[in-house]
């Protein structure tokens, strides 16, 4: 082997390493994006909810128009985020100002039985165990990612390919890290 082959080979090699490197960030970085689609989706699902659920409540509490506002105003801020960090804020907002919403049900007890009411109630608890279903897929595949981003020699590749590491979608505090209780006995 003259050495002008083993150059060659070496080259080769270093290429096909950069290659499949790259696109391994590419997998992983789609992956991430995708797992964030899936909690787009559930809180669509959720927004969609919240109405129907704040007509249920108006019927039987009107002059709790306060908290009415309030849920609808944080539903409106947590539609029109864009960035996660954006979304994770107004999402924290819009579970405190439902909790309300449903503290203020508990002083109504035909609210509690009507039908309407316990459909809407059990489809947001499904919809909040989908999101968190959705939130661990997603921090997932931002740990994957962002591990491939800072190990040796992935690091070299990604930084100078400007990949940037991924924030987790994690609650603001203890407090707020309880999905939304939503069932009433």
């Amino acid at each position: 082997m003259t050495p002008s082959l083993i150059f060659l080979i070496v080259v080769v090699l270093l290429i096909l390493w950069l290659i499949v490197t790259y696109n391994g960030l590419i997998r992983s970085r789609t992956q991430t994006d995708e797992a964030f689609a899936d909690i787009d989706v559930q809180l669509k699902r959720r927004h969609d909810l919240i109405p129907n659920l704040i007509a249920a409540v108006k019927g039987y509490a009107a002059h709790e128009s306060n908290v009415f506002e309030k849920v609808t105003q944080a539903r409106q801020a947590a539609i029109m985020a864009k960035t996660p960090q954006d979304k994770l804020a107004t999402e924290n907002v819009l579970a405190g100002t439902l909790k309300s919403l449903f503290a203020v049900s508990e002083a109504y007890p035909d609210l509690k039985a009507n039908q309407n009411f316990l459909n809407l109630q059990d489809e947001l608890s499904d919809t909040e165990n989908k999101i968190q279903a959705s939130r661990r897929f997603y921090n997932g595949n931002v740990r994957n990612f962002n591990t491939k981003l800072q190990t040796f020699p992935t690091n070299m590749i990604g930084n100078a390919l400007g990949f940037k590491t991924r924030e987790f979608f994690e609650l603001a505090d203890a407090s707020e890290r309880a999905v939304p209780e939503v069932k009433f006995v």
